[in-house]
């Protein structure tokens, strides 16, 4: 592992918090009693993942209760949490299949892996939360985002949290549906009610600030989803919320490269959000460095979206293009 890839963020315990309230292992949830939103934060959707799990365990700690609506929490892929190595961090991602590509109904029925049975199990709570906030985090050093899928009513929400700076709006990935666009989370708006669904990718994996971002995040929803009040929030969490995003930007993929196989390779040491000013630039080829198929930005002024080969294979999306705007109201 390269220094620049060194593994700061330790380990959290979880064993205090691994068996959950709801019958399901790493699954809590409160009700207030009051009318109010139905909010889910889930973390550890890979294993490897470690700064939701640390901010789940926080909220935890803090005894952090909803004044009004319902609040779930969830550590979802716990056997591949269980594997984790930090010298070879990415072998805990899963165990057998991507869990962040199972949430489609043909799949979960299927039950035929690890991951799907664990998605089954984890379904019904998504399904009955109105928002939904997944924290994740990245295989490359880079700047936070924030996924907000293609619809309207979560760039809105993007823009009302005022952080982070750069906004993804994304489609997803061919090889699979992402919680965050499971059932009504994917509807549009004019059918979706109040759901709501964001993904934050908090930063590397190894990265202490990641651990910050994910806090904040919740820090922020909670907030906006009105679960507590403000000052109740800045009671039980103190330190949580960072400052607001000077600006914000808009980064909308219009384009994916896909592996062909696990010999594909950048041009560069690419880790997100590099900007190249000409349609044609190479910035990869198929089948190792520089043999194969080159891989070109497909217009000028392209942003790279979360580039990284650490997880190359055959159908895995290894570099997403987008298109950069400010983010406005």
């Amino acid at each position: 592992m390269s220094a620049a890839l060194r593994f700061e963020l330790p380990l959290p315990d979880l064993a205090p918090w691994r068996a959950g309230n709801t019958g399901v292992e790493g699954v809590w949830h409160f009700d207030s009693g009051q009318p109010g939103r139905a909010l889910m934060i889930t973390a550890l959707i890979h294993g490897n993942e470690l700064c939701g799990a640390w901010a789940l365990k926080g909220l935890l700690e803090a005894g952090l209760r909803p004044a009004r609506g319902t609040l779930t929490l969830a550590f979802c892929n716990l056997a591949a949490f269980d594997r984790f190595d930090a010298a070879h961090h990415d072998a805990a991602r899963f165990v057998e299949q991507d869990l962040n590509r199972q949430w489609t109904p043909e799949r979960l029925r299927a039950a035929d892996s690890l991951e799907r049975r664990r998605a089954a199990e984890l379904a019904p709570f998504a399904e009955r939360a109105d928002w939904l906030l997944d924290l994740h985090s990245m295989h490359e050093p880079s700047a936070p985002l924030l996924l907000t899928g293609v619809q309207p009513r979560n760039l809105a929400l993007a823009r009302q949290l005022a952080a982070p700076e750069h906004i993804v709006i994304d489609a997803g990935h061919s090889d699979g549906v992402r919680l965050r666009d499971y059932g009504r989370f994917g509807l549009p708006d004019a059918q979706a009610g109040d759901a709501r669904s964001l993904l934050i990718e908090c930063g590397f994996h190894g990265d202490l600030a990641s651990r910050a971002v994910a806090q904040d995040m919740c820090r922020r929803l909670l907030q906006a989803a009105g679960t507590l009040e403000p000052a109740a929030l800045d009671a039980t969490l103190p330190g949580w919320r960072l400052p607001d995003a000077p600006r914000q930007w808009a980064l909308t993929v219009d384009g994916a490269v896909v592996a062909r196989s696990p010999r594909f390779a950048f041009t560069g040491d690419f880790t997100g959000l590099e900007r190249f000013a000409h349609a044609g630039t190479v910035i990869g080829h198929h089948d190792g460095p520089g043999q194969g198929e080159p891989v070109v930005t497909p217009y000028d002024d392209c942003v790279l979206v979360m580039p990284s080969v650490r997880q190359a294979r055959e159908g895995v999306t290894v570099v997403r293009f987008a298109r950069r705007a400010p983010l406005m109201e």
